[in-house]
């Protein structure tokens, strides 16, 4: 092996920052021999040794690891002439909420801090059956609860434009992963914006799945549910992070399949996109709203959007709204609460269940406390309103291909770390708002398991990211994917941070 990099020293010069390609790229080098899996590999292992300190994304490296599975990955395309699969011989950071066999997985908690697990999440198996090569693990906040990334293990991840603002939750430290160049792809995982609320702060692509009865990507092994649960959230996804919406695409032909033990009799078959040029698109538009009202660069960035769009002939429908979004939120918010009481203990929920019965209806706490611990009777009432929205969805897709909404209400926020959660704001044009308002806009699409991409769209003037959502109809992936491709090529290249050229 050793001699092969030797003697591939022009080639490998001229593919001196790999790593900063598209994942794209990187396959065709590594498929091509233009490059080793190993010699990419000691590409990101030292952009990762000289940028990560002063971002702290990456917080589990398995260097010996990572080394022998690039070594197997070049041994069978020099024995075979063939790749292991898709993804051959590709690095890539993974979420520390995703268990993977062998290598510590902790998602943030003090109480996992030494969990190994023996086998791997269901969608880790898939990215080593299509050929990556697994780094190491990447930041969470503690139990994925927060919407933005800290925990007592790992301390706090950085966002990569500004060290003084959030790189969000709780997906950051793979967002942050993939926009300083750490990892090509990264998988997230998303119940109430995890996935896109990051990607959104650092610039980057990221892609929410569709999910119906089931998911259209398998969620066995993703923690908070504890290791060992076979369930997870009815609402929770997995998806793609990229810095391509292309490369979103190639991950999700990966991810996207049955559970393992459905994989004997169903397919997924995802559609193709809708139409081929945006210009043909039914384009739905909701720029602003009284419930979640967005800052003036926001605003600006869905004008320009809206502009670019109508100008290439596409139908625009700015004044429609599929739901009413403070009801939808609400019934949003009460179903995350009950699906998140899954894993409490008996002690506290039955001590839950005490104190909502107690607690007056114009208390703080009652939305949390009596959705928590709702009976199952009022569970079924819930999921009929959220079928009933599913429907209502299905219908504005009748009349509309994509619908195009603020990603997040500013640019990424002031990390608050050191802020007790009851303290806790966000400012919109100067104007307290409520923490967790961050992430209303993305909250649409989750409790009715419709597909939505963020990309980047723009900056602020002082350069933050400003991202937007793309929502489709159910499973629409490929199409809410080819227009976030489409739009970018109107909007430009996204910037990228410092630590991705260092």
């Amino acid at each position: 092996m050793a001699r092969s990099r030797v003697g591939r020293a022009g080639a490998q010069k001229r593919v001196e920052a790999l790593h900063l390609a598209p994942a794209r790229d990187q396959i065709s080098a590594l498929r091509q021999g233009t490059i080793s899996s190993r010699d990419l590999v000691e590409q990101y292992l030292q952009h990762i040794a000289t940028a990560n300190p002063a971002l702290n994304a990456v917080v589990t490296i398995d260097t010996g690891g990572a080394r022998a599975a690039a070594d197997r990955a070049d041994r069978h395309l020099a024995e075979t002439g063939e790749p292991i699969g898709p993804l051959h011989g590709l690095p890539m950071t993974l979420k520390d909420a995703l268990e993977v066999a062998g290598m510590r997985t902790t998602c943030g908690s003090p109480d996992l801090k030494d969990h190994v697990p023996d086998q791997d999440a269901d969608a880790v198996a898939l990215l080593r059956a299509a050929g990556a090569v697994i780094l190491g693990k990447t930041n969470v906040p503690t139990m994925c609860a927060d919407l933005q990334t800290s925990n007592p293990i790992f301390g706090k991840t950085k966002n990569p434009y500004d060290a003084s603002k959030t790189a969000g939750g709780s997906s950051g430290g793979p967002a942050v992963s993939v926009a300083a160049g750490f990892s090509p792809l990264e998988v997230g995982s998303d119940l109430a914006g995890s996935l896109r609320l990051p990607a959104a702060y650092c610039g980057v692509f990221a892609l929410r799945t569709s999910r119906g009865a089931s998911p259209i990507v398998p969620t066995r092994g993703h923690i908070p549910r504890l290791p060992g649960w076979a369930t997870s959230s009815d609402m929770i996804t997995l998806g793609p992070i990229a810095r391509t919406a292309d490369d979103l695409d190639l991950l999700l032909d990966v991810l996207a399949q049955p559970a393992p033990a459905d994989r004997a009799g169903w397919k997924i078959d995802l559609p193709a996109p809708a139409k081929k040029q945006i210009s043909q698109y039914r384009v739905g538009i909701w720029s602003d709203d009284a419930y979640c009202r967005v800052d003036a660069d926001t605003r600006a960035l869905m004008d320009r959007i809206a502009q670019l769009v109508r100008k290439t002939g596409a139908h625009i429908d700015d004044t429609t709204r599929p739901v009413d979004f403070k009801a939808s939120d609400l019934l949003f918010t009460r179903l995350m609460y009950a699906t998140a009481s899954a894993t409490a203990s008996e002690e506290a929920f039955a001590a839950d269940v005490a104190a909502a019965d107690k607690v007056p209806a114009d208390n703080p706490s009652a939305l949390y406390l009596r959705s928590r611990t709702m009976r199952h009777h009022e569970w079924l009432v819930s999921d009929e309103k959220r079928q009933q929205y599913r429907a209502a969805w299905a219908a504005y897709f009748d009349e509309h291909d994509i619908l195009i909404t603020p990603a997040t209400p500013t640019a990424a926020v002031d990390d608050q770390t050191s802020v007790p959660a009851p303290q806790r704001e966000i400012r919109v044009d100067g104007q307290p708002r409520g923490y967790f308002e961050q992430t209303s806009w993305l909250n649409l699409s989750s409790p009715v398991g419709l597909p939505s991409v963020v990309l980047p769209a723009g900056t602020t003037e002082s350069g933050l990211p400003l991202s937007v959502q793309i929502i489709g109809p159910h499973l629409a992936d490929r199409t809410v994917i080819a227009a976030a491709k489409h739009l970018t090529q109107l909007l430009g290249s996204p910037a990228t941070p410092p630590s991705f050229s260092l």
